[in-house]
């Protein structure tokens, strides 16, 4: 899914017609290439594409002083279907993409030290906290500001509860493994190369669960 696209379109529609240099301060003002997954620099190429697409179309340019003129694109008919499109597509889904860290403690992790392990998982889970911290405390700033909006709001603190959980979560795999320091690695089924998820047979040992905690600092390249 373009979510380059998705935000283009998105500021278009919202704001009226824009040039590339405001759509993209918007985007790193927002900070959205890192939380949102999109490629702010890519816009300006989006930007061109759309146009060849009909999606967006140049209304005039703009030139002040000495500084390169600058394209001011705004949303057409096609783009607003367009935009609809990307928007369902973007809210629908409930699960979560690649999960790195599941695939590392699942498959790789049985071959760390424990220790250096555990230290390992603690410095990821004080990044988070820290992150938590901070995400906070710009949310409370920017509402006494008077800055976002609803949905606004609503996202940075969906952030704020994702980096909170995994930090929880963190704490509980490290308690289990101060209880059980050298965990024992699981038994690789018969036929695991045609076994499917939930293919369980009797005497097998149960394969290690896929990890489905929310991924807070994980950003999808767009």
């Amino acid at each position: 899914m373009n979510l380059t696209r998705l935000m283009a379109l998105g500021t278009l529609a919202r704001y009226g017609p824009q040039h590339g240099h405001q759509i993209r301060r918007l985007a790193d003002l927002t900070n959205v290439g890192e939380w949102g997954g999109v490629s702010v620099g890519a816009l300006y190429r989006e930007l061109r594409a759309m146009e060849g697409e009909g999606l967006v179309e140049t209304v005039r340019t703009e030139q002040v002083g000495r500084r390169p003129a600058r394209t001011v694109y705004e949303i057409t008919g096609d783009g607003q279907v367009e935009l609809q499109s990307l928007r369902e597509q973007a809210i629908k889904p409930t699960g979560f993409g690649p999960d790195a860290l599941g695939v590392a403690l699942t498959f790789a992790a049985e071959g760390m030290d424990p220790a250096e392990l555990r230290d390992t998982l603690r410095a990821r889970r004080n990044r988070l906290e820290i992150s938590a911290v901070e995400l906070a405390a710009e949310l409370e700033r920017l509402t006494a500001r008077g800055y976002l909006g609803v949905f606004q709001a609503a996202i940075m603190r969906r952030g704020v509860m994702h980096y909170e959980a995994e930090v929880r979560w963190h704490d509980e795999l490290d308690a289990e493994l101060a209880a059980t320091p050298e965990p024992r690695a699981a038994a690789l089924p018969t036929g695991a190369g045609d076994a499917r998820p939930g293919d369980a047979r009797p005497g097998d040992e149960p394969a290690a669960p896929a990890s489905s905690a929310p991924k807070a600092d994980e950003t999808t390249e767009t």
